[in-house]
């Protein structure tokens, strides 16, 4: 009955937010460069939570997300601009593609751990860069034309779908046995929880949400090229993860909006912007080591605030 109302809640407060940004864009009350920085953040946070299904669930040390980020935007980029068919199709493409990808990627590797599995989901995410670098069909190196389809209503559609599905898999019995993997693998092995369907299971959905981000990502531009999906791409959308609290959905999606307005806010600046971006995450994690939220969700600060000091949520 909680879960169901917490959900609702959810839906009401996400189509308030939505028509209010809409009405504030319709009437040009919002100009251009802040309905494009909206849609950047929600890019950024399904980024970031997809990774999170990944790094915080099942405790899966992956620094090769741009690779999916990258097999999203080419792959809808062409469907849309070689094969002339709707944006829509091209997302789900993009999705697709980038959780076979994860499939790929992930069977062979997710038997590795810790850094091992680090190295080579960077890897991974290396030789799609490449591969893209070298293939003439979609520009090579000089990049590919696209055309800018990305909404505010696509960014937000497909912002709050992620966060459902997301939220819903770890709550579910499937969520509960990927935690079991990342507190304890040799234990939940022992427990008989095949470890590794789980791991490359939380693998592929976050790929396909990461491909979602591609394609939103490469239709909010003019022109994508390969440079743009370096391993420095995949510590960007770690860093969200990270600061957010490992653990924690709610840290990943606020630290994706703090740091996506600050990067945002520092372009004007370039000689200094990364100085104040190192310098405003050096402050966070001294002193919030364990990140934003830590292992906490906002619900559980509300539950928190509503408790009694001393009794339990009914005041005993």
């Amino acid at each position: 009955m909680k879960k169901s109302k917490q959900f609702w809640l959810f839906i009401i407060a996400a189509v308030l937010v939505y028509t209010v940004v809409q009405i504030f864009i319709a009437n040009g009350m919002m100009n251009q460069f802040y309905s494009n920085t909206l849609i950047f953040i929600a890019i950024n946070i399904i980024l970031a939570v997809s990774l999170h299904l990944v790094i915080g669930i099942t405790g899966q040390f992956s620094i090769g997300h741009a690779g999916f980020l990258a097999v999203g935007a080419y792959m809808s980029a062409i469907v849309t601009m070689k094969l002339d068919l709707p944006f829509i199709v091209g997302i789900i493409v993009g999705g697709i593609v980038a959780a076979l990808a994860g499939l790929i990627v992930g069977i062979p590797s997710l038997r590795l751990k810790g850094d091992y599995l680090a190295i080579a989901t960077l890897g991974f995410a290396e030789i799609i860069r490449i591969v893209f670098l070298n293939i003439d069909y979609v520009g090579g190196a000089a990049g590919m034309q696209v055309s800018h389809l990305t909404t505010w209503t696509y960014a937000f559609v497909c912002l709050v779908i992620t966060i459902i599905v997301i939220v819903n898999f770890t709550n579910s019995r499937h969520g509960i046995a990927s935690i079991s993997v990342r507190e304890n693998e040799i234990a939940s092995d022992a427990m008989g929880i095949n470890t590794t369907y789980y791991k490359v299971a939380a693998f592929a959905i976050g790929s396909f949400f990461a491909g979602v981000a591609g394609a939103l990502y490469s239709h909010n531009f003019y022109i994508i090229q390969p440079s743009q999906f370096g391993f420095l791409k995949s510590f960007d959308i770690l860093i969200f993860v990270v600061l957010g609290g490992l653990g924690s959905l709610s840290g990943a999606v606020l630290s994706a909006i703090l740091l996506t307005v600050v990067s945002t806010y520092l372009q004007g600046y370039p000689e200094t912007r990364m100085i104040i971006y190192s310098l405003v995450l050096i402050l966070v994690m001294l002193y919030r080591p364990k990140g934003l939220m830590g292992t906490m969700e906002i619900t559980d600060y509300f539950k928190l605030w509503r408790t009694p000091k001393g009794g339990d949520q009914h005041g005993k």
